[in-house]
């Protein structure tokens, strides 16, 4: 009944992981778990797992009501993988499903993944606190998934994700270090908080559609799971989730442009204030078709030596020169004749001008 986390290390490492009984026993408050890969389901949607994936020394949790607690944590290693992945979360998981989910469930049929999260953190330790949510572009339920997706609220000790940084970006109000790379298993792209937090609130989807614009996930992927818990290299007990909610509202959407018609779109870019080294800008985008443009995308080439640093109104994303503005998930679609302003703050010569503005495979006109 081994489970399998993938690897969030200094140095990376592998695991062959069997897959664990389907099936968690009834949710009970003041569970105490120390099976290794022992479960537990609480409220009649979340399982709670141990999943004592890095190590075989001993670590219990103490499940309650709306989370668990670390409670005994035995065994330490300074660097490589980490000891553990004690974890809640909804959907499936190595064949063990959470109670009533609908997951797996294809992105281009999520509206929204609400979800919150409430932590206590104790000094002494070395951890990571974070998301895990899986992709795929199967249904698939059992084993490891293709994409792995990390949200680090808070860090302590040496401790990095897997792969090495790529860039920032500005996500539900908040900075973030990216960093990209693949555990010999699957692809992983990490999110680390600029400065640690001890809650959010937050919509899943934003990171996804981040995910999608810097890697191969698109709209035909499904969403399988969104877990919450930590990674102790060292130390640990103390360390609780207070309280986890996670929901996923079908509708359409999910990450990935849809092609315009030619001519849809007008695209008019304005430097707005400007400094030595850098500067802030936006772009107009309106709607020039007769159609809604559902889950807009507006991609563009930007001038060199130009690296945007953060963005509003869109979730904006850069690789290279090329640029990527996806639609809010508050305003997921632009009724014709309606318009947009994309905003973001940028390094570099504010007197280059972008170009190749294009909707889908629709090029917008200046």
């Amino acid at each position: 009944m081994k489970l399998r986390h993938a690897l969030s290390a200094m140095v990376l490492a592998t695991a062959a992981l069997a897959a664990p009984v389907a099936g968690a026993p009834a949710a009970h408050a003041d569970t105490l778990i120390c099976d290794q890969y022992g479960t537990t389901t609480i409220g009649g949607k979340y399982v709670v797992m141990n999943n004592r994936w890095g190590s075989n020394a001993q670590q219990c949790i103490n499940v309650t009501g709306n989370g668990f607690r670390i409670q005994t944590q035995q065994g330490s290693t300074s660097g490589g993988a980490p000891l553990s992945y004690p974890a809640i979360y909804v959907g499936c998981h190595y064949g063990n499903c959470s109670p009533g989910t609908n997951l797996p469930r294809q992105l281009g049929q999520i509206g929204s993944a609400p979800s919150s999260i409430s932590y206590t953190y104790v000094g002494g330790s070395v951890f990571d606190a974070s998301y895990d949510i899986w992709m795929d572009p199967t249904a698939k339920t059992t084993g490891v998934n293709q994409m792995e997706l990390m949200i680090w609220l808070n860090r302590t000790g040496n401790v990095q994700p897997v792969g090495s940084r790529v860039g920032t970006t500005n996500i539900a109000g908040r900075g973030w270090e990216v960093w990209q790379g693949n555990n010999g298993g699957n692809d992983v792209v990490s999110y680390v908080a600029q400065s640690s937090t001890a809650s959010m609130s937050f919509n899943v989807m934003d990171f996804v559609r981040d995910v999608d614009a810097r890697t191969r996930v698109d709209n035909s992927w499904y969403l399988t799971s969104i877990q919450a818990g930590f990674e102790p290299w060292s130390g640990g007990v103390g360390l609780a989730v207070n309280s986890f909610s996670a929901d996923v509202v079908p509708g359409s959407g999910g990450p990935g442009p849809g092609p315009g018609p030619s001519g849809s779109c007008s695209a008019i870019y304005h430097v707005d204030n400007a400094w030595q080294g850098g500067f802030t800008a936006s772009v107009n985008l309106k709607n020039t078709g007769s159609s809604p443009l559902d889950n807009w995308t507006l991609n563009w080439t930007a001038p060199a030596g130009t690296q945007i640093t953060s963005g509003w109104n869109a979730t904006v994303t850069q690789s290279g020169q090329q640029v990527t503005a996806k639609a809010p998930a508050w305003a997921p679609a632009l009724a014709p004749g309606a318009s947009t302003s994309i905003g973001f703050q940028a390094t570099g010569n504010s007197a280059g001008a972008p170009s190749g503005f294009t909707v889908g495979q629709s090029a917008c006109t200046g």
